[in-house]
């Protein structure tokens, strides 16, 4: 993922004195629906600093991607959200295609990296990438040891019979994060052996979460021994002394493109506009990693913390977020794995 680094130029501290220069507080605009599928803290941090430089008023909801998409879905004959920052690009994709989102070009766009452009492109700029990361495995070393399972450094290594219940990864019909590695299983080993590999994991599920993030934290504290996550997640808890490593499957790994999406026939669209527009530009896309969220920021202007260099020298495929963001090959899939994964005896 080297060609993340194209185009840095500006340090990070300088696009953190950007949101200091901003301008005075504009009039105060109607309050803006919000649904965050980034982490808490993040998405908190991010409405705090758009409400002190703008003067705006964010009503802010915390929804994992699955659950976002269902509720602007459910809502599309009167929606009552006006835009959706984050999480994996593929619901935002499908949300596009079944055309619930608004199309819009952003005088921000130019300034992206390339990765964010295309997927303003490929959904006919219904959507824009705001940042991405590498797929992962985060394991306990500690807690590997007691099971007797050796070093994992690939996919097949989660298969070790001494892993038995000792897996997390969330469910892909509420998570981003699960959903891209469903999607990424898939285009590595071909869609039926890559069903065969997750059906023979699932015999050392001990849950699937609901969170993408939650395996992270499950194996910090010992409750499983490793985990399927975003890499950032997993640096996250790494930074924080936290007793896990993280490791790209050596078979190579998916990635996801956070991210945006303004919902047709928002109420308060031109306010969410100006909203979206701020959360593209630097200063907004520098607030990631001041809160510790290590996803590659989308704006080719804030510089890349040496911390996120693992992330960036992942073996990445060839994600084909088109054709596995498409509402009815997402379906199908999810389907499929109800079918023949969740419901299959251990």
């Amino acid at each position: 993922m080297r060609w993340i680094r194209n185009g840095v130029r500006l340090g990070l501290a300088a696009a953190c004195l950007g949101m200091l220069a901003a301008g005075a507080p504009a009039v105060a605009q109607g309050p803006i629906s919000f649904i965050c599928s980034a982490q808490e803290d993040y998405c908190q941090a991010l409405v705090n600093a758009y409400e002190k430089s703008s003067g705006a008023k964010v009503a802010m909801v915390r929804k994992s991607t699955g659950e976002a998409f269902a509720q602007i879905k459910a809502e599309a004959a009167s929606p009552k959200t006006d835009l959706w920052w984050g999480g994996t690009g593929d619901p935002h994709l499908q949300a596009a295609l079944e055309g619930i989102t608004e199309p819009y070009k952003s005088p921000e766009l130019p300034k992206l990296h390339d990765w964010a452009q295309k997927q303003a492109e490929r959904s006919q700029f219904r959507t824009v990438g705001v940042y991405a990361g590498a797929l992962g495995i985060v394991y306990n070393p500690d807690q590997l040891k007691k099971t007797g399972a050796k070093e994992i450094k690939c996919w097949a290594d989660l298969l070790d019979p001494k892993l038995k219940d000792e897996v997390q990864v969330a469910d892909p019909n509420s998570s981003g994060t699960a959903y891209t590695m469903l999607a990424t299983l898939v285009q590595i080993m071909g869609e039926d052996k890559g069903f065969d590999y997750m059906k023979a994991l699932h015999k050392n599920i001990s849950q699937y979460t609901k969170s993408g993030g939650a395996p992270v934290k499950a194996a910090a504290l010992g409750e499983a021994t490793a985990g399927i996550v975003f890499m950032s997640d997993a640096l996250i808890m790494i930074l924080q002394k936290a007793p896990v490593k993280s490791v790209a499957p050596c078979e190579g790994t998916g990635f996801e493109v956070g991210s945006m999406s303004l919902v047709k026939g928002a109420r308060n669209m031109e306010a969410a506009k100006k909203f979206y527009d701020w959360l593209l530009a630097p200063q907004a896309q520098a607030i990631g990693i001041q809160v510790k969220s290590y996803q590659v920021p989308a704006n080719k202007a804030v510089s890349l913390p040496a911390e996120i260099a693992p992330l960036v020298d992942a073996k990445m495929i060839d994600y084909d977020f088109a054709k596995y963001g498409a509402p009815a090959e997402r379906t199908r899939l999810l389907a499929r794995w109800d079918r023949e994964v969740k419901s299959a005896p251990k």
